[in-house]
């Protein structure tokens, strides 16, 4: 028998290391995406199977407060630290995580998604506590990460990122705890204040890239600014999420109607500045317009909420998530795979048609269930979006998982 050289790697060890030199671990947005498009299809199409009754939802946690989790903690979680981790490199110059920190990262985000469905009889609520857990070491992880290569570079620009990942990482904490607590409507405050700030990072990012991505893609000589509005926009933004949270946990007579709407009428003349009609004609562009104006709009109608119960709050908040956060996602994740990975900024048709699926399922769960129902509206909306983000993972699997066309890393 051969003797075990302790110097010499293990099998498992050299497999390990063989695996975190793959393409897909070369930067943050390429397992993070990949994980963000897959949860998008296999939550949402848990959560149709729920509300068509064709699965049995088993867990002591209620199966809304699941969905809630994962779509905004877990999905629009990872896809904002892939594409805050990956611009990050961008801006500072300093290298961003790779190879096998990206891969235990990963895995820590994946273990979380899993751990909801570990029921230990002994230990009541074990997968909440066990997600609380994972949940946190991720958050953070990724905070520190960023927060090192801005540091670093003397990035204070960019110093706002860190602040509102580390409100998300808190939102995220007080939700789970909450849910411990049984404290339900408490913890959907979590999750509704969670959109308002992801609202606020969709704005910040658009207003650094959209103009540019507008003038770039239609040859035009220069870029629509609006500082002064895009300042505007982000203090009452802020004001609008502090009054938001303060009414929801302290004081019941606050209301953010004002803060909110005004912020949302900021943000729809923002983007009247930044159209063009040429546009249309590019789907990476109007994908990207159509996300910002659905934001706009969903932002209104979440404040004359407050005053009309002819629009219900949550009908409102879901135009937000799915027209505005989820169709940005879906477009910016589609744009950055490309231009990441050294290919031309053009895709398949079916990706024109994602776009189009995902902008439907937020008209037909907003605006739709008064006519045909709340629970068809539901079921229906589910559907495209379903359809949508699989048709961006046949698209974007193959290019996440290998190498630059350029030879380049990254």
């Amino acid at each position: 028998m051969k003797p075990i050289n302790l110097a010499e790697p293990m099998p498992a060890q050299v497999a390990f290391h063989q695996v975190s030199q793959w393409s897909l671990w070369m930067l943050a947005f390429r397992p993070f995406f990949l994980a963000g498009g897959s949860l998008a299809c296999l939550s949402v199409g848990y959560w149709l199977l729920i509300l068509s009754g064709d699965a049995q939802w088993y867990l002591v946690m209620p199966a809304n407060l699941w969905h809630a989790h994962e779509m905004l903690f877990g999905f629009a979680g990872v896809v904002v630290a892939g594409f805050l981790l990956t611009a990050a490199q961008t801006w500072t110059g300093v290298a961003s995580i790779n190879g096998k920190p990206l891969m235990w990262l990963s895995l820590v985000w994946l273990s979380a998604r899993l751990s909801f469905f570990v029921v230990v009889p002994s230990i009541a609520q074990f997968n909440v506590y066990a997600v609380l857990i994972l949940q946190v070491v991720w958050w953070l992880s990724v905070i520190i990460v960023l927060a090192s290569m801005l540091i670093k570079a003397s990035s204070k620009r960019n110093y706002l990122f860190l602040f509102i990942l580390s409100f998300l990482c808190t939102l995220n904490m007080l939700y789970l705890i909450l849910v411990l607590k049984n404290q339900t409507q408490l913890a959907l405050a979590m999750v509704d204040t969670a959109v308002l700030v992801i609202s606020l990072l969709v704005g910040v990012v658009a207003g650094r890239v959209l103009p540019f991505f507008t003038a770039k893609g239609l040859g035009l000589s220069k870029q629509v600014r609006t500082p002064n509005i895009d300042k505007a926009i982000l203090y009452l933004s802020v004001l609008a999420i502090a009054l938001f949270f303060i009414s929801k946990l302290f004081f019941t007579v606050i209301n953010p109607a004002l803060a909110v709407m005004s912020a949302a009428f900021l943000h729809l003349v923002r983007g009247v500045c930044w159209w063009n009609k040429q546009v249309l004609k590019v789907p990476l562009l109007w994908s990207l317009h159509f996300a910002y104006l659905a934001l706009g709009i969903g932002l209104m109608l979440v404040a004359i909420s407050f005053y009309s119960s002819a629009i219900l709050f949550k009908d409102a908040l879901h135009f937000i998530t799915i027209g505005g956060i989820g169709m940005m996602i879906l477009a910016m994740m589609t744009r950055v795979s490309l231009g990441h990975t050294g290919r031309s900024l053009t895709i398949p048709r079916f990706m024109n048609l994602a776009f189009a699926l995902v902008f439907s399922a937020a008209i037909i769960r907003a605006f739709l269930p008064p006519f045909i129902g709340p629970h068809l509206a539901w079921q229906l909306s589910a559907v495209l979006w379903l359809l949508a983000f699989l048709l961006f993972l046949i698209h974007c699997t193959p290019i996440l998982t290998r190498r630059r066309v350029d030879g380049r890393r990254g």
